[in-house]
């Protein structure tokens, strides 16, 4: 099993940096060698490629406006040919780079393999589109550390279900 961990957001859009800050802790940390670990930031072509490159599964990481309390993490199973989780997932950004048109651009170019994944995180600011902000504000810079945990958790989970499945003969 393949899986690519891809931070994604704005470093100068406030809180849009969460997907890249749990990157960057992950950096430090000692993750399995099935997984690619990558800060892509607002690099959307970089990410439609590496959609492209057959990974089993992708969980990208960003700060994505859903209405909860900020701070709030969750995780979320994409279907890139779901145009309705498509829509829903459109509030992962106007800020920099839009991951459903990434989706979008992926899908017509080949198509995105694998399971797709988000673990997200509700801003509580993305900062002024003219004037920008840096750095997290206070309450989603306290969940970018249970968020790495929490990318540790799902990885370590996809791993064992690769293992059942094996062991079981199911086709991986």
């Amino acid at each position: 099993m393949r899986i690519l961990v891809a931070g994604i957001g704005n470093i100068f859009h406030g809180d849009d940096a969460f997907g890249v800050e749990v990157a960057n802790l992950l950096t430090s940390r000692r993750l399995p060698a099935q997984v690619r670990l990558v800060d892509f930031g607002i690099r959307g072509f970089d990410l439609a490629y590496a959609l492209l490159d057959g990974y089993d599964v992708t969980i990208l990481l960003d700060a994505t406006p859903r209405g909860d309390a900020p701070g709030s993490l969750y995780v979320m199973e994409i279907d890139p040919n779901s145009p309705s989780d498509l829509d829903h997932s459109s509030g992962m950004a106007t800020h920099g780079m839009n991951p459903m048109r990434v989706l979008q651009l992926a899908q017509a170019m080949g198509g995105v393999t694998g399971r797709l994944m988000l673990v997200g995180c509700e801003p509580e600011t993305l900062g002024s589109e003219e004037e920008g902000e840096m750095g997290l504000s206070a309450t989603v810079a306290e969940a970018v550390k249970p968020a790495a945990i929490l990318v540790e958790e799902l990885v370590g989970k996809l791993l064992e279900e690769c293992r059942v499945a094996s062991y079981n003969g199911a086709a991986v």
